[in-house]
C-alpha cells in the first residue's frame, strides 16, 4: 500500500472513474428514440463508443489531425442518427450534449469531498476543457483543479497528457496519485513515473494478470479511507 505521507496530489480520471458516461449516453437515446428496445439502445451506445475510439486512435497514430472530444462526439452523435434515422440537426446536437450530462457515481461527490479536505485534487480527462465544464457542473463534482487533454492536443494514454498534470503540480511524478477505473489509463500514468490506484467500477477496465498498482480499492470511499481522508 502506498503511504499517504508519499502524495502530494490526487489525480482523477473522470469519465467512467467518476462519472457514469455509458448511462448518460443510454439516457440521450432513449430521449431520441422512445421507442427503441434496450438491444437496439445498445447497439447505438456501442456505434457511438467505436466512432470515438477509433477516431481517438487515429489522432494518437498521426493518420488523423487533432480534434476535441466535443468534436468527436458531435461526429458520433451524427453516425448514430443517420443509423436511426434521425436528420434533425437540433437532435442531434442534444443527443451530442448528452455526454456531457453524466451522473456521478454514488460515492464520488462525497469521497472526492473527503479526500479533497486532505490533498489537491485534480481532475485530468480526455474530455475538452468546454465538456469538463459542463460535466463537472452536472455531476456537482468540486476540484481544485481540472485539465483537459485538449492542453496537450492529444489523449490518453499520451504520456503528454499525464505530464500535464505533473507540470501544474510542481513536484516529482512520483508524489502524484493518479486515480482511475481502467488499467489502461493507469499503465500510461505508470510509464511517466505516477503513482496509480486503481478503483472498482462497473464500466471500468479492471487489471490484468501483469499489472501492479500501488493501491486497489472496491470503492472511492475505500480509496479515500486508505487515504487517510477524513
Amino acid at each position: 500500500m502506498t503511504p499517504h505521507s508519499d502524495i502530494d496530489v490526487v489525480v482523477f480520471d473522470i469519465l467512467g472513474t467518476m462519472v457514469d458516461e455509458p448511462a448518460g449516453l443510454r439516457r440521450g437515446l432513449r430521449a431520441l428514440l422512445p421507442d427503441t428496445d434496450e438491444a437496439g439502445v445498445g447497439e447505438l451506445a456501442a456505434l457511438w463508443h467505436g466512432h470515438v475510439d477509433e477516431q481517438q486512435r487515429e489522432i494518437l497514430a498521426g493518420r488523423r489531425a487533432y480534434a476535441d472530444s466535443t468534436v468527436l462526439d458531435l461526429e458520433a452523435a451524427t453516425r448514430v442518427a443517420a443509423r436511426a434515422g434521425v436528420g434533425d440537426a437540433d437532435a442531434i446536437r442534444a443527443l451530442a450534449a448528452s455526454g456531457q450530462r453524466l451522473d456521478p457515481w454514488p460515492d464520488s461527490v462525497r469521497a472526492l469531498d473527503r479526500i479533497a479536505s486532505r490533498f489537491p485534487v485534480v481532475g485530468l480527462s480526455n474530455a475538452s476543457r468546454a465538456a469538463l465544464t459542463r460535466i463537472g457542473a452536472h455531476a456537482g463534482l468540486r476540484w481544485h483543479q481540472v485539465l483537459s487533454a485538449e492542453e496537450a492536443r492529444s489523449y490518453k494514454p499520451r504520456p503528454d497528457v499525464y505530464r500535464l498534470a505533473i507540470a501544474n503540480a510542481g513536484c516529482a511524478p512520483e508524489r502524484l496519485l493518479m486515480v482511475a477505473a481502467h488499467a489502461w489509463d493507469l499503465r500510461g500514468a505508470q510509464a511517466v513515473g505516477m503513482r496509480t490506484a486503481y478503483v472498482e467500477r462497473p464500466v471500468g477496465d479492471p487489471p490484468g494478470a501483469a499489472d501492479a498498482f500501488d493501491l486497489e480499492a472496491k470503492s472511492l470511499d475505500d480509496l479515500a479511507a486508505a487515504l487517510g481522508a477524513a
